[in-house]
């Protein structure tokens, strides 16, 4: 099976915060944001596997900033792993006050697992990553350690 590159899933998805998705105080909720992360991660992964993918898990989710309505919330999603059938999806949150000539600033992210499945809905094979910089490299590095790490919890478990 023929590697692809991260650059050829990367996925950036915006969105501006609307009243429906704040508290009364104008807060977004954080249940909106990680909905945002899961898609991206999901369109991120789907390109990669060319298949139907469920998120398995969510790690080091971290909420830097709050985030209001009105704010331009954009969601960066790249590829840091890639096992057998998993997939690790890096997403980060950026958010920019469109009121403000403010620069945008980091306010949540978070790794996903995301999982390729076949029509039987069993996993399936995924193109290997190739890594072409150095900062890929170390992404993976990282990332396979984060796999090896909850396999490793995972077969205590059992």
């Amino acid at each position: 099976m023929e590697g692809k590159t991260v650059a050829c899933s990367k996925v950036v998805m915006s969105a501006v915060m609307q009243p429906n998705q704040a508290n009364p105080a104008g807060n977004v909720h954080g249940g909106e944001i990680m909905k945002m992360m899961d898609n991206a991660a999901f369109v991120c992964a789907q390109r990669h596997a060319l298949t139907n993918v469920v998120t398995a898990r969510v790690d080091e989710l971290t909420f830097h900033l709050p985030i209001y309505v009105g704010n331009l919330v954009t969601c960066h999603a790249h590829l840091t792993f890639v096992g057998r059938s998993s997939m690790e999806v890096a997403v980060t949150v950026f958010v920019e006050d469109l009121y403000s000539n403010d620069p945008c600033q980091k306010a949540l992210s978070g790794y996903f697992t995301m999982i390729a499945l076949n029509a039987g809905k069993k996993p399936i094979r995924v193109p290997p990553l190739e890594i072409t910089a150095e900062e890929e490299q170390n992404a993976y590095e990282r990332g396979k350690e984060r796999y090896n790490n909850y396999q490793a919890v995972k077969k205590q478990k059992q």
